[in-house]
């Protein structure tokens, strides 16, 4: 049986020593919950799996579901299809990712049921160092590599919408793509 690819995108596991997941354990255990072709992608919380007749939100919750029970940890899990991730890539702001040495670019994932739109105008930025535009689904934030620490992408989780979204770097955004046609 083979069921739509899906993207799970876990928020805050295994930094700092914070919610440890082992990513093999963690493969085990989706694949005993019925998940297909698991494959995981460093050791933060990005899963590419197959899930028969099951939606995002379902995926999600039963991700969310297979961390507390089996690793006692709560935390934001946002899933995307591998469609809805091709089209994040393609629809990038021209530019966007090709400049590493200049800027951070970062794509922020929005739960399915969230309007990028909506929460753009909320999204506070410094002049001169942050930039964020509107995608499918999410927002592509820049930061200017020589002010990093000065961006206010970290202003991020003051937003009440933070409950349903997580932040992927360009490059873990595009590596995950590349997981999508490869061996399961």
């Amino acid at each position: 049986m083979t069921g739509l690819t899906h993207v799970a995108l876990i928020r805050g596991i295994n930094v700092g020593g914070k919610n440890p997941v082992p990513m093999a354990r963690l493969r085990e255990v989706l694949a005993a919950r019925g998940f297909e072709g698991v494959r995981t992608y460093i050791q933060s919380g990005n899963v590419v799996l197959r899930a028969a007749g099951s939606t995002e939100a379902q995926v999600t919750a039963a991700i969310e579901e297979a961390l507390r029970a089996d690793f006692d940890v709560e935390t934001v899990v946002v899933t995307v299809t591998a469609d809805a991730l091709r089209a994040a890539i393609s629809q990038a702001p021209l530019g966007f990712g090709e400049a590493p040495g200049e800027y951070l670019d970062d794509v922020v994932f929005l739960r399915s049921h969230i309007d990028p739109a909506n929460v753009h105008p909320h999204v506070r930025m410094r002049d001169g160092v942050d930039s964020c535009w509107v995608g499918p689904g999410v927002l592509y934030f820049r930061r200017l590599e020589a002010r990093r620490t000065a961006s206010y992408l970290s202003k991020i989780i003051a937003l009440p919408v933070y409950k349903d979204m997580t932040i992927r770097n360009w490059r873990t955004t595009t590596a995950l793509a590349g997981m999508l046609d490869g061996p399961s």
